[in-house]
């Protein structure tokens, strides 16, 4: 009875740390739901820069190099944006689903696997999805050069290296505001290795504990003139030690069927 109780509230105390992991599990997972979504509408966004972009012919600038030039760094930032918003849109769906997958189907302790797996992938996440946007913005730059006059080229050229600057700013910023020590985050691995470890009862011994009390029964079984004429008196089955399991079982088969032969002869 107490051994079922102890494996009760070890089971109790196991969902409930698991109930706490699942609510990391779900933030992780949300944040790659909202960061996928934006990876899909830039991507969709950096599509229609590269199709419905119309550059002017090159003969209409002086020099033809610098059409060129211009029409090499936008198509090629353009293209490098699109590639990389498409693949934070495969990489967050993948983790959303395999995550949510192995988390619930998988194998005990599934759930801190999967949302461990999170946490880790999420840095390669942000990072390919700076890098479309801050793609984005460059194609920008690019293109006003390509459309406009000097004039107001320059000034649009300004307000995007500015909103790139600030971009880049703010995000430092807030990084640091929210920033904390990694080694000081909450764990709930202690738990899942001391109170709420649940280990089983290796089969072996519970065949050998049945064994012996089967044996157990089978002497008390034998009567006083057999006792008497093997001289042995009383067994101690605490201190008899065989390490032959094969062995141990067929002498306790022997004595128990000497002991029903033994009571039917007394009779």
């Amino acid at each position: 009875m107490l051994a079922a109780d102890k494996l009760q509230l070890q089971s109790s105390l196991k969902q409930q740390a698991t109930a706490l992991k699942e609510k990391e599990f779900n933030l992780h997972h949300n944040n790659f739901m909202t960061v996928g979504t934006q990876a899909a509408v830039l991507a969709g966004l950096d599509v229609t820069m590269f199709i419905e972009f119309q550059p002017p012919p090159n003969n209409e600038w002086a020099f033809i190099f610098i059409p060129r030039t211009l029409k090499f760094i936008y198509y090629v930032c353009i293209t490098s944006a699109f590639c990389a918003n498409i693949l934070v849109v495969a990489q967050t769906t993948i983790l959303s689903v395999l995550g949510a997958s192995v988390a619930l189907r998988g194998p005990d302790g599934s759930m801190m696997t999967a949302t461990d797996g999170l946490y880790q992938e999420r840095a390669m996440v942000f990072q390919t999805f700076g890098y479309g946007l801050g793609l984005t913005i460059s194609s920008v730059v690019m293109c006003v050069w390509l459309h406009l006059h000097w004039e107001a080229s320059l000034v649009c050229c300004g307000i995007a290296v500015y909103t790139i600057n600030r971009m880049r700013g703010t995000y430092y910023r807030i990084v640091k505001k929210f920033d904390f020590d990694e080694s000081l985050t909450v764990d709930f691995q202690d738990i899942f290795d001391g109170p709420a470890a649940i280990t089983a009862i290796p089969m072996r011994h519970m065949l050998v504990d049945g064994m012996r009390f089967a044996r157990v029964n089978g002497i008390s079984g034998i009567t006083g003139g057999e006792k008497r004429a093997s001289g042995k008196g009383s067994f101690d089955h605490g201190n008899a030690t065989i390490d032959d399991d094969e062995e141990e079982a067929y002498v306790r088969r022997q004595r128990m069927t000497n002991g029903k032969t033994t009571g039917l002869q007394t009779v």
